[in-house]
C-alpha cells in the first residue's frame, strides 16, 4: 500500500515559494499602510480556552471553531476561527487604555468549514480595529483604510455593500420578542427570504410587519436610502442610521468603482451593532474583505467599549491578481575564496538574490531559479548571463 503521510486534509493546502512570497509581499504592504495611519501590530495566540473565543454566545462562531482539551488544565481549548475577539480582549484587559486605541494584526485562523465557496479552511487573516471612539468618523476611517489595502495590492473594479444593523434593532426594541424569533428574523432577512418571512412577522403590529417586509426589497444603489425614508418608521435611530449610510456612501464613492446599499444586510447581527460593510469583486463568489460596528463585543471580557474595523484573507486575495514569479538571481560556485565571499556580500546588499551552488551538477541548476552566474575573470568576480 502506498504510503500517503503527505496528503493534507480536505480544503488545507500548502503555500509554494512564489505564492508564500508574494503573501508575505501583500501582509508587508498592508500593514505599512496600517503603520503610518497609526495602528499598533499586536499578534494574539493561536490557541485560547474556548470561552474566550466566542462572540457573545453565536452558534456560528462555535461550529466554525476547532477545540480540544488542554493536557495542562483540562479545560476545553479552541483554535482561534477569528482574531477580532482576541483583539477585542487585548484592548479591554491588556492596554486598558482610555481614549482611541488603533490596532491591526495578520495571522492564521482555522475554520471546521470551508469560508466560502473554493476557499481553504486556514485563513491568512489581517484587519485592523479602532476602539473608544463611537461616531461615525472610524467607520469611515476603517472603510476607507479597506479599500486603500485592496487598492494598494493591485485589486481594482471593488464594489462595496453598505448595511446598518441598527436599523433591524431599532424595528425589533419597539416590541417583545422571544431570541428564537429575532434569530428567524435575522436569518430569513439576511436571505431575503419572503416566504420565511410572512409567517414570522404575522403576529407583529401591523407597522411593525410592514417594516419588516420592507427591509428586504431595500437593496441596490444609493437611491435605496430615498426609499427607506419613506418606507421605514421615523424612529430617531432609524433616521441616524440612514443618514450615516448617506454620509458613507458620499464619502466613499472615489474609492470604490460602485457602491451598493442592502438594508437586510445583517451578517453578523449576534454581535454588530451598527454599520457594516463588505468589498466585493468579480474574481469572486464570496466577499474579498469585510468588516462594521461591534460596540457590545466587549461585554465578554467585562469592558464593553465602542469599537470598528475590517478583516480579509491574504489568501484569497492573492487568487485574484496576477500571478508572477520570483525575479530570478545570481547563481555563485561553491568556493571558499574569500574575494568571493566578499562579492557575495556586496550583491546581496544591493538587493540582488545570490545562491551558492552546492552540488554544482549544471543540469540542476534551473532548480535554483537563477538566469545569472558569477564567473571569475581577469582577478575579479563578475556577473555574466548564463548561456542557455
Amino acid at each position: 500500500m502506498p504510503n500517503s503521510n503527505w496528503l493534507l486534509p480536505e480544503y488545507i493546502q500548502d503555500i509554494l515559494p512564489d505564492e508564500a512570497w508574494h503573501i508575505e509581499r501583500m501582509r508587508a504592504d498592508v500593514l505599512a499602510l496600517l503603520r503610518l495611519s497609526g495602528y499598533q501590530l499586536v499578534a494574539p495566540p493561536l490557541l485560547e480556552y474556548a470561552e474566550s473565543l466566542q462572540i457573545n454566545g453565536s452558534p456560528v462562531m462555535d461550529l466554525r471553531t476547532f477545540k480540544l482539551v488542554d493536557q495542562l488544565s483540562g479545560r476545553t481549548m479552541a483554535l482561534r476561527a477569528d482574531i477580532t475577539p482576541q483583539v477585542a480582549r487585548i484592548d479591554a484587559h491588556l492596554l486598558n487604555r482610555q481614549g482611541v486605541t488603533r490596532l491591526c494584526y495578520a495571522g492564521s485562523v482555522l475554520h471546521t468549514q470551508p469560508a466560502g465557496l473554493m476557499r481553504t479552511r486556514e485563513l491568512l487573516q489581517i484587519g485592523a480595529e479602532i476602539y473608544g471612539h463611537d461616531t461615525i468618523d472610524s467607520d469611515l476611517e476603517v472603510q476607507r483604510l479597506m479599500l486603500e489595502s485592496l487598492a494598494l495590492l493591485g485589486i481594482k473594479g471593488v464594489h462595496l455593500d453598505l448595511g446598518h444593523i441598527a436599523l433591524f434593532r431599532a424595528l425589533i426594541s419597539r416590541t417583545e420578542i422571544t431570541k428564537k424569533l429575532e434569530i428567524g428574523l435575522s436569518n430569513a432577512l439576511q436571505s431575503k427570504d419572503m416566504t420565511a418571512l410572512r409567517p414570522l412577522v404575522s403576529d407583529l403590529t401591523p407597522a411593525l410587519r410592514d417594516a419588516l417586509m420592507a427591509l428586504p426589497k431595500l437593496y441596490g444603489g444609493v437611491e435605496v436610502i430615498a426609499h427607506a425614508r419613506s418606507a421605514l418608521p421615523k424612529y430617531p435611530e432609524v433616521t441616524t442610521a440612514l443618514d450615516e449610510l448617506e454620509q458613507a456612501a458620499s464619502h466613499l464613492q472615489p474609492l470604490a468603482q460602485s457602491i451598493g446599499i442592502d438594508l437586510a444586510e445583517l451578517r453578523g447581527s449576534h454581535y454588530h451593532s451598527g454599520m457594516v460593510f463588505a468589498a466585493y469583486h468579480s474574481g469572486s463568489h464570496d466577499a474579498i474583505a469585510l468588516g462594521g460596528r461591534y460596540n457590545d463585543l466587549g461585554k465578554s471580557f467585562g469592558r464593553a467599549r465602542p469599537a470598528t474595523g475590517f478583516s480579509m484573507d491574504l489568501r484569497q486575495l492573492h487568487g485574484l491578481l496576477t500571478q508572477h514569479s520570483q525575479p530570478m538571481g545570481i547563481v555563485a560556485p561553491h568556493h571558499s575564496d574569500p574575494l568571493l565571499h566578499k562579492t557575495i556580500m556586496e550583491l546581496r546588499a544591493q538587493g540582488q538574490v545570490v545562491v551558492v551552488d552546492f552540488l554544482g551538477v549544471k543540469k540542476l541548476r534551473t532548480e535554483l531559479n537563477c538566469d545569472r552566474e558569477l564567473v571569475m575573470r581577469d582577478g575579479a568576480w563578475h556577473v555574466v548571463k548564463i548561456k542557455s
